[in-house]
C-alpha cells in the first residue's frame, strides 16, 4: 500500500507541470484569438472601454494576465460571462451536473456490455458470433453521432406520434430533467434514454474491439496454455486468469476515453439539448466569450489530466508486472 501510495503521489507530481503548461498555453490561444472586450466596443466611447480593460487587467502582458486569472480560478473567482452576465463557476457548474449524468451511465453501460463481448468474441474466436458481434462493432464505429441521434429521434420519438397517433413519445429528447421533479424516476429514463444510447453504441463499439484483443493475447500466453494443461476448467482459466491479465489495458483505455468525453460531448448534447458542457462551449464560441472558454478548457484539460492519472494507478494495480518504486 505504502509502495502504492509512493507511485500515485510521484505521478500526481508530474501532472502538475502539465496542468500548468496546458493551462498556460489554452489562456494565450483563446486571448490571442478572441478580443474580450469586443462587445463592449460596440455603442461605448473609447474612455469608458479603456477603463474596462484597465479593469479586468487586459493591457498586461499575457503571463501577468495568466497569474492573475489562475489566482482567481484557485480562489474561486472565474469571473463574470459576458454572455449571459452570470458567473462563470455558476455557468460551469450547472453545465457539468447533466455531462457528468450521461457520461456515468454510458461509461457503466458501454464498459460492461464491451467487455462481455471481448470476452466473447475472444474465446469463441472465428465464430459465427464472432463473425457477427465483430461486424455490429465496425458498423458502430463507422456510425457518425449526428445522424445515428437524429435516427433514433425520429424512429423512437417522432414516428410513433405521427405515425401511431400516441398522444407522447415513449421517449423525450430535450433534456435530463423534468420541472419539478427529482431523483431516479421513470420519466428520467425516458430523458437519458436516447442520448445514452448515442453514447454508448459508440463506446461499445470501440471498447469490444479493444477487449478482444487483449482477451486474445491474454488467452495466447504460457500461463494460460499451462493452467489448461494442469485441468483447470475453461471457465476459471477464462475468469481467473485470462480475464483478470486483460483487464488492465481494458481499465486504461476506458479511463482515458472518460477524461476525453468531459469536453467531446459536443454533437450529443446539442442533438438531444442537454445543458451540458459541449452545449455551453458551443454557445460560448458563438459569443466569443473568452471569461467562460478559458476555465471550461481548462477544467477540461484538468479532468482528462485526472482520468490519465488513474488509468496510470489503475495499471498498476492491475498489473503485477507494473513496478511501483
Amino acid at each position: 500500500m505504502a509502495s502504492l501510495l509512493r507511485f500515485s503521489l510521484r505521478r500526481f507530481a508530474w501532472s502538475v507541470p502539465v496542468v500548468l503548461l496546458a493551462s498556460f498555453l489554452l489562456f494565450w490561444a483563446v486571448r490571442a484569438t478572441f478580443d474580450p472586450v469586443a462587445k463592449l466596443r460596440q455603442g461605448r466611447d473609447a474612455g469608458a472601454v479603456q477603463r474596462e480593460i484597465e479593469r479586468l487587467g487586459l493591457d498586461r502582458s499575457v503571463p501577468e494576465q495568466y497569474l492573475l486569472w489562475m489566482k482567481g480560478f484557485v480562489t474561486g473567482d472565474w469571473g463574470t460571462s459576458t454572455r449571459t452576465g452570470g458567473s462563470v463557476s455558476s455557468l460551469i457548474g450547472q453545465a457539468l451536473w447533466p455531462t457528468v449524468q450521461l457520461m456515468f451511465w454510458g461509461v457503466l453501460l458501454a464498459a460492461f456490455v464491451a467487455l462481455a463481448i471481448g470476452v466473447y468474441t475472444a474465446v469463441r474466436q472465428y465464430s459465427a458470433g464472432d463473425y457477427v458481434l465483430s461486424t455490429l462493432a465496425y458498423v458502430g464505429i463507422s456510425l457518425p453521432a449526428f445522424w445515428f441521434g437524429l435516427m433514433l429521434i425520429q424512429v423512437l420519438a417522432v414516428w410513433p406520434v405521427q405515425s401511431l397517433g400516441w398522444s407522447e413519445p415513449p421517449f423525450y429528447f430535450v433534456g435530463l430533467h423534468t420541472p419539478g421533479q427529482s431523483g431516479f424516476n421513470l420519466d428520467y429514463l425516458r430523458h437519458l434514454a436516447l442520448p445514452l444510447a448515442t453514447l454508448t453504441v459508440t463506446l461499445t463499439a470501440s471498447w469490444s474491439r479493444f477487449a478482444r484483443t487483449a482477451m486474445l493475447d491474454t488467452l495466447s500466453s504460457d500461463y494460460v496454455r499451462t493452467a489448461r494443461a494442469k485441468g483447470v476448467p475453461p471457465l476459471a482459466v477464462v475468469m481467473r486468469h485470462a480475464l483478470r491479465n486483460a483487464l488492465a489495458p481494458f481499465v486504461t483505455i476506458v479511463a482515458l476515453d472518460t477524461g476525453v468525453l468531459f469536453g467531446g460531448l459536443i454533437v450529443t448534447e446539442q442533438i438531444y439539448s442537454i445543458p451540458g458542457m459541449g452545449r455551453l462551449f458551443l454557445q460560448s464560441l458563438q459569443a466569443g466569450d473568452v471569461f467562460v472558454l478559458v476555465p471550461w478548457m481548462f477544467v477540461v484539460a484538468l479532468a482528462v489530466v485526472f482520468f490519465n492519472l488513474l488509468a496510470d494507478v489503475s495499471y498498476a494495480l492491475l498489473d503485477p508486472k507494473v513496478k511501483l518504486r
